[in-house]
């Protein structure tokens, strides 16, 4: 039977709680512990699917489909431990999950509430797999106080009481401002923070407060104190350089132990961070840098491309080398030339994307590295664009598009080069779609495997002929132009087992010049960057001792 962490947060909003969960799992793992990591989010969409990434950031897909809160991102870098649908929930599922119930008449007619029925509900959601791990570490969205979030803190509160003693603990993050006026840490907000959660029925057992700036052990103690809290589970968490020292951090501050003691977990295992120590040497031992343009559409919010920037510093980190990625507005080359922009980098990279905005400007950066031989990975969208620039410049296929713009637009402007994919084989089975379908959860989402084409880029990449890859897209390049393209050079290097669907493409006569359908950054993790990225990065690095 697994032991329970419970992870809240107070004051204000975007703490690190996800950040300090996936830390703290990482810790547990080194001390010899199974985990897993799991995500309860009080929206009430149904999950982030359909959410834009200015609202929410990245959405984050699972081997088994599921479209989940970018934080899961941070629990399968930290911990390699692969997320499943099972790991992440909303209010909205949940309310969803209720009405389809009350619908069928599972109640047997009884008035629907939110205790017990809401909560119930999440409550048989957190013990799904607790038989299959040490550890399972439940991290609730949102700040205390909200109250949107008051069902899930009261089914953790319900859940508690109903497991055996010392099975579940809580800790929360909080955070000490400093007054710059006074000079002064204020406990203030921690206190009345945890006053709230009290009042609903939950003691913290770890605090974890955030700072700018050193506490005293003075205050350590006061928020101890006026906290109910026990002084060595008071854990400081400072700014950090990097995410990645988050580990290395925390261990020295006390956070795991605190979490054993607090189990009664005596004597604890030595912990083994090898591995995190490995990774920090790697990320501050740099041997050069390397400059890679990331042409999007979301380059506002970099959340919107976490798993990429991530990605990107795992491949920096296999060649021992520091990549500064800078994000450029795709729609800006729909109006200036984009040589003056990108002729000082050394790769070029155009992630995912959804909507014809910025897509001419993607084009553009496409058309660039290939002409220039300058490195290139295309990421789904930018796959695609590569394609229609390939088309259009050199296959003749003048008027080459995407059916999606058409669609957005409700005219025919385009010869699709690009087009709605409406069936497809997930496993054994076929699966079919229509344009007029609900946005939310229709796409082709989650694991799919590619044959490789021996003696490809590609398949030397991987060092394999047969890869396995995470997607998310409702739009797929036509297979009826292979021929032409592959005659101009582009090479159809990665298709699906039944050889309709293209999966990458590669151009024959350039240095390095990748597009994969699929997510390859979603798979990367710090102590094993993906192969593709690994390699973009060496393909940088090489450009950058030429010039």
């Amino acid at each position: 039977m697994a032991r329970y962490v419970f992870i809240t947060g107070g004051v204000v909003s975007s703490l690190g709680k996800g950040l300090a969960s996936a830390a703290l799992g990482a810790l547990l793992q080194a001390r010899g512990f199974s985990v897993r990591l799991r995500k309860l989010d009080p929206y009430l969409n149904v999950d982030p699917g359909t959410m834009s990434p200015f609202e929410h950031g990245e959405v984050f897909v699972t081997d088994d489909g599921a479209e989940t809160d970018l934080d899961l991102g941070h629990y399968e870098r930290f911990t390699g431990v692969h997320a499943r649908k099972t790991d992440s929930i909303s209010s909205g599922r949940i309310y969803s999950n209720v009405l389809e119930k009350e619908r069928r008449g599972d109640y047997l007619g009884k008035t629907i509430q939110v205790i017990p029925h809401v909560t119930n509900e999440i409550k048989d959601f957190i013990r799904i797999g607790d038989d299959e791990v040490d550890f399972m570490l439940c991290e609730i969205g949102g700040t205390v106080g909200d109250i949107e979030g008051l069902p899930f803190f009261e089914a953790i509160r319900q859940f508690a009481q109903e497991r055996p003693r010392g099975q579940c603990i809580f800790m929360h993050l909080t955070l000490l401002p400093f007054l710059a006026a006074s000079g002064e840490l204020k406990t203030k907000p921690t206190q009345h923070s945890v006053k709230e959660l009290r009042s609903i029925g939950l003691q913290p057992d770890v605090l974890v407060c955030r700072s700018e700036h050193p506490i005293p052990e003075k205050e350590r103690a006061k928020i101890a104190l006026f906290c109910n809290v026990r002084p060595d589970s008071v854990i400081p968490a400072y700014d950090l350089n990097s995410i990645y020292e988050a580990p290395l951090a925390y261990h020295r501050a006390g956070l795991d132990q605190a979490v054993l003691d607090a189990f009664g977990i005596s004597p604890a295992p030595k912990p083994n961070l090898d591995r995190w120590e490995d990774v920090m040497d790697r990320l501050t031992h740099a041997e050069g840098e390397v400059r890679v343009a990331i042409v999007g559409k979301y380059t506002q919010l970099e959340d919107a491309y976490k798993s990429i920037a991530e990605a990107l510093t795992h491949g920096g980190m296999a060649n021992r080398t520091r990549v500064k990625a800078e994000w450029i507005d795709a729609e800006i080359f729909e109006r200036e030339d984009p040589a003056p922009w990108l002729e000082n980098f050394h790769a070029i990279l155009v992630p995912g994307g959804f909507g014809e905005r910025g897509t001419e400007g993607k084009i553009k950066a496409a058309q660039f590295a290939r002409e220039k031989q300058i490195p290139y990975l295309g990421i789904c969208l930018g796959m695609q664009m590569a394609v229609i620039e390939a088309a259009r410049n050199l296959a003749g296929v003048t008027r080459a598009g995407s059916e999606e713009f058409d669609h957005e637009k409700g005219e025919k402007r385009f010869e699709p080069v690009v087009y709605h994919l409406k069936e497809w084989v997930q496993g054994n089975h076929m699966v079919s779609r229509k344009a007029s379908d609900d946005k939310g959860g229709t796409m082709r989402l989650g694991a799919y495997t590619a044959h490789l084409k021996a003696g490809s880029r590609v398949a030397g990449v991987y060092g394999a002929t047969e890869i396995e890859e995470r997607h998310r897209h409702r739009y797929e390049v036509d297979i009826k132009y292979r021929e032409k393209l592959e005659t101009c050079g582009l090479i159809f290097s990665g298709m699906s087992p039944d050889g309709r669907l293209p999966e990458i493409v590669e151009w024959k006569d350039h240095p390095w010049f990748i597009g994969v359908q699929f997510h390859p950054e979603l798979k990367s993790k710090p102590f094993a960057p993906h192969p593709l990225f690994a390699d973009f990065v060496r393909a940088a690095k090489e450009v950058e001792r030429l010039v």
